[in-house]
């Protein structure tokens, strides 16, 4: 058993050593949105500033708006950052996301003629519940074994993609994602990503800022220096599989009802991750550091995450970043040791559509401790009480962070304040005395079959409709209006100008 794990483990890094060898060398580069801000305006700004970055990470938008950008900019490298891919979940080659998602996701890559499809190694959907930010895995073994036989599927339909378009090798990337306060699991982080790597030739994207929300909310910074946790982080975290690096912004959010600090003061910043946000100086601190590991050895880019930021901070920022890494950037890709040996595509790995290495047993044990994570994240009341449910360190003061103040504010305010988006709807519902904070219960009160393609903003419009309607009948045809109005705004916003000649 134990040869046949070493064999395997060897076999998943001599593809992965392949595929990385077809990836040219990307260097410095921004990841950004189409829309927000408007990519060609934020082009065009770094054109006249004479700043040209190596690579732009685009993140999932239309496909036609891929084809558009790809026609507006070609003359630069451009890779696809996808979303709504749930491969932390059971049952993903099945689901929606598994079918229609990476569909889509195939067809955006293939517009951009992307190296790679960086995908966060988190959730938005689980269990049947939705919610506006990632929610990290569980950090277990067991997880770890569905998330490799899922990344496994993901990228055998890349393949195929390839294949039959008659295009280069697309490789998938799994970003470890942010701490938003808490983490749960039996499975250190590095430990999980190597478990994942050990069964599947994928890359990874190192998150600086990410890295860091992990020392503050594991709890690690109660007993070790940053630098001291950083060092043992790197080198039990699979480094020879990162191809990405992303620096973004750390900003720390508040409400009125945020639990109070029970250290006394003396507690890091409750920094999470904002790409709006300034990077703070204590990131680059960290980039020098991670730059000097010995086994990264397969790095094709370093990326500033940059979307929502205004265009004057982007220019700003990406010049400092030129200035201070560039040199030592392109001389790790350059020293990178990944074997030459010639590729012939991905002929030459065959990817059944589904792996059956996890029994139904398996899958039915991940389905109800994903509805546990649930209830956990959920219920104020709600302790830990598995060793799968065990929060990873931290504090129960972090989780009733989230619980308490995030997590309401991301569904009445985050991706839409309802008052702004339904104000005739609402005005209503106060004249009912029917309080907005109801929504919040609502949209807890029982799972819901995922149908369609994930979309925060829709699925909230969704929802609203559907809260009104059992709650306040009367409002109903005020509701349907206003959000007809939303979805036909929403799709009007989603197509940048000129995407009409790229369809035509």
């Amino acid at each position: 058993m134990l040869a046949s794990k070493y064999a395997k483990r060897d076999m998943m890094e001599s593809e992965f050593t392949q595929r990385a060898s077809q990836i040219p060398a990307h260097g410095l580069g921004l990841s950004v949105d189409v829309y927000a801000p408007d990519v060609m305006h934020l082009v065009d700004t770094l054109r006249e500033e004479r700043l040209r970055p190596g690579y732009l990470e685009i993140f999932k938008a239309t496909t036609s708006a891929m084809q558009w950008v790809r026609q507006r900019l070609p003359e630069i490298k451009l890779t696809y950052h996808g979303e709504g891919l749930w491969v932390t979940q059971p049952d993903f080659p099945q689901s929606c996301s598994g079918r229609y998602g990476v569909a889509e996701a195939c067809a955006q890559i293939a517009a951009l003629g992307s190296a790679w499809l960086n995908h966060e190694g988190a959730t938005k959907q689980m269990a049947g519940y939705a919610f506006g930010t990632y929610l990290p895995p569980l950090y277990t073994e067991l997880s770890a074994r569905m998330t490799a036989e899922n990344l496994d599927y993901l990228q055998g339909r890349l393949d195929a993609q390839a294949r039959h378009h008659e295009g280069g090798p697309t490789l998938v990337l799994l970003e470890m994602p942010p701490l938003t306060y808490f983490a749960c699991g039996s499975l250190g982080i590095p430990a999980f990503f190597r478990a994942v790597t050990d069964r599947v030739a994928c890359g990874l994207v190192l998150d600086i800022g990410h890295l860091w929300t992990v020392y503050r909310y594991t709890g690690a910074w109660r007993g070790q220096t940053l630098e001291a946790f950083v060092s043992e982080f790197l080198d039990a975290f699979p480094m020879e599989r990162v191809i990405e690096i992303h620096v973004a912004g750390l900003a720390e959010f508040t409400t009125h009802n945020a639990p109070k600090d029970n250290a006394g003061g003396l507690a890091l910043p409750f920094w999470i991750d904002g790409h709006g946000a300034p990077i703070p100086e204590v990131l680059f601190e960290l980039l020098i550091q991670v730059l000097a590991h010995p086994r990264l050895r397969s790095l094709k880019g370093v990326a500033l995450e940059v979307d929502t930021k205004p265009v004057a901070e982007i220019v700003t920022e990406f010049r400092r970043f030129l200035d201070r890494f560039e040199k030592t950037v392109h001389g790790v890709e350059r020293a990178s040791c990944v074997d030459s040996a010639q590729w012939n595509g991905p002929d030459t790995v065959q990817h059944p559509d589904v792996r059956h290495a996890l029994t139904p047993d398996d899958l039915a044990t991940l389905r109800r401790q994903y509805q546990g994570y649930v209830e956990l994240v959920t219920t104020p009341e709600r302790m830990p009480m598995t060793p799968e449910l065990s929060l990873l360190g931290g504090s129960l003061d972090d989780l009733n962070r989230y619980r308490d103040a995030y997590l309401p504010h991301e569904l009445l305010h985050w991706g839409g304040e309802l008052t702004d988006m339904f104000p005739r709807t609402c005005g209503l519902l106060t004249a009912a005395n029917i309080p907005l904070e109801q929504f919040l219960s609502f949209w807890f009160d029982r799972p819901r079959r995922e149908q369609e393609d994930y979309d925060f903003f829709l699925l909230k419009i969704d929802r609203f409709v559907e809260f009104v309607a059992g709650g306040c009948p009367s409002a109903c045809a005020t509701v349907t209006v206003e959000a007809e109005e939303l979805r036909t705004a929403y799709r009007a916003a989603n197509e940048p100008i000129g995407s009409d000649e790229v369809r035509a």
